[in-house]
């Protein structure tokens, strides 16, 4: 019986897509977008240079602020003051989507 109960206790805590994982999906702002020139920041120097995103969410009771590496046609089409909905999961973007 004992056995039952500690496979059940531990069959729940590991569902996917629970909290566990890591895994949020936020509603936000453009607040900021920022972009490193070839060379600098990591970028080889025969790149276009990297491009960030920053964005404002709620996370929770608190308002939190997020700066994440994006492509330039991410950069390029979330202008600041875009409304987006964003996916994290283990504090990697995994999704940006405009919210409309």
């Amino acid at each position: 019986m004992t056995i039952l109960a500690t496979l059940l206790v531990a069959s729940c805590a590991s569902k996917p897509g629970s909290a566990g994982t890591g895994t949020k999906v936020l509603e936000g702002v453009v607040a900021e977008r920022e972009r490193d020139a070839p060379g600098t920041g990591g970028a080889s120097f025969q790149g276009t240079g990297n491009y960030y995103l920053v964005i404002e969410a709620k996370d929770g009771n608190a308002t939190a602020r997020y700066r994440y590496q994006v492509s330039y046609r991410q950069w390029f089409r979330f202008r600041e003051g875009s409304r987006v909905r964003i996916t994290i999961r283990n504090n990697f973007l995994q999704d940006i989507q405009p919210n409309e």
